[in-house]
């Protein structure tokens, strides 16, 4: 027998990669943890320890939709949507859902270092009166029944913050394509299960959905706290981690995103706004994320083209296939769908790098037509 090939070599070290997060302990490819509701509740449930906020831009169209769903979740429930400087009529339209049942704060203007998120989040915080908030995103629905399971779980297990991760809207084909996979690929960076530990090591949320205790909050020094962050629901769980609070994440079909993504082009812009920030800016990192996902997704493809390394090629492609199932069936697509990971992984890849050039060109971050200049820490990246 010959000396092996650079490429099946490297086939085989792409099939123990993918035999590794097959075999982990803590199953970052299964759907899980979760939390679903059996079948709408009997009777409207007592929300009113609950205050949801819901910072909204340009959120006219989809607001219906989010705040006749809140309505249906119980009796109490008071609800604060915080127009976040709005071209359209997103104030008015929140105004005339909510009546007497709920407020709308016109946003003032944003400080600088804050993101615009976190700013209206912040003015609503100070109207504040119950010992649970609710941080709601205007293009979340609920299904009748979610929010009270999510506050009986937080209060029965002695939760200080849970967050569920919405299930992506999948209409088109890029949707369906990509959409899955951007909670896959969330679930091998922040495991779920480790970060739903003790360990302050690691700490995760989904910023669609964050119940957590008012006092909490107060405690981290609120959402001045993170104001600058851009990843913020997993800044915001690390920090209260870091003050001993209790925190749980999970996935959940009862809680569902209107966001559309129809073109690729949406897709990219959405991985793009975060993924060199969750690199650090650094290009060393950078470089091993590439070279890891080289390995991961374009190794075994091109290893089947070559007969000495098709076997390591076809077990690496069946494996990460495999991991992959879990998630795709758990949202409703075809199990075909989870022999496309090659393709979705390297297109990931291509938006991380778009993100990094981004960023190199001074462009900073872009959401809802702001743009945020890239930190001073960023400049000095190694």
């Amino acid at each position: 027998m010959g000396s092996w090939t650079l490429l099946e070599a490297a086939a085989w070290s792409a099939a123990g990669l993918w035999f590794v997060v097959l075999l982990l302990p803590w199953l970052p490819w299964w759907p899980g943890p979760r939390l679903e509701v059996a079948g709408a509740p009997k009777e409207a449930p007592c929300l009113d320890g609950i205050t949801v906020l819901i910072p909204a831009r340009d959120e006219a169209a989809g607001l219906p939709a989010v705040l006749q769903a809140l309505r249906a979740q119980g009796q109490g429930l008071r609800v604060v949507v915080i127009d976040d400087d709005s071209s359209d009529d997103t104030a008015e339209v929140a105004r005339r859902l909510l009546g007497g049942e709920g407020c709308v704060l016109r946003g003032a203007v944003k400080p600088p270092g804050w993101s615009g998120k976190l700013w209206a989040l912040e003015q609503g915080r100070r109207l504040v009166e119950t010992p649970w908030i609710l941080l709601l995103d205007a293009d979340i629905v609920l299904r009748p029944g979610l929010l009270d399971a999510a506050y009986r779980k937080a209060r029965a297990e002695g939760l200080d913050l849970l967050s569920l991760m919405a299930t992506p809207r999948q209409v088109g084909f890029w949707e369906r394509l990509l959409m899955p996979a951007f909670v896959y690929f969330f679930k091998l960076l922040y495991p779920f299960r480790i970060s739903n530990s003790r360990w302050a090591g690691m700490a995760a949320a989904a910023g669609g959905f964050v119940l957590l205790r008012a006092g909490l909050l107060e405690c981290i020094g609120g959402f001045g706290a993170l104001r600058g962050a851009l990843i913020d629901d997993c800044t915001l769980a690390r920090l209260c981690k870091r003050h001993g609070a209790r925190t749980w994440v999970g996935l959940s079909r009862d809680v569902r995103s209107l966001r559309r993504a129809d073109a690729l082009a949406a897709i990219r812009d959405m991985v793009a706004r975060t993924a060199f920030t969750q690199l650090g800016y650094s290009r060393t990192w950078l470089g091993l994320c590439t070279v890891l996902m080289v390995l991961a997704f374009v190794v075994p493809l091109a290893g089947l083209w070559d007969p000495r390394a098709a076997v390591p090629g076809t077990l690496a492609w069946a494996s990460m296939s495999l991991s992959y199932l879990p998630t795709v069936v758990y949202y409703g697509r075809s199990p075909l769908w989870a022999l496309l990971l090659p393709a979705i992984g390297i297109l990931y890849l291509w938006m991380t790098w778009v993100s990094a050039l981004r960023h190199w060109r001074g462009q900073g971050a872009g959401w809802r037509g702001r743009h945020y200049a890239r930190p001073d820490a960023a400049r000095r990246s190694g």
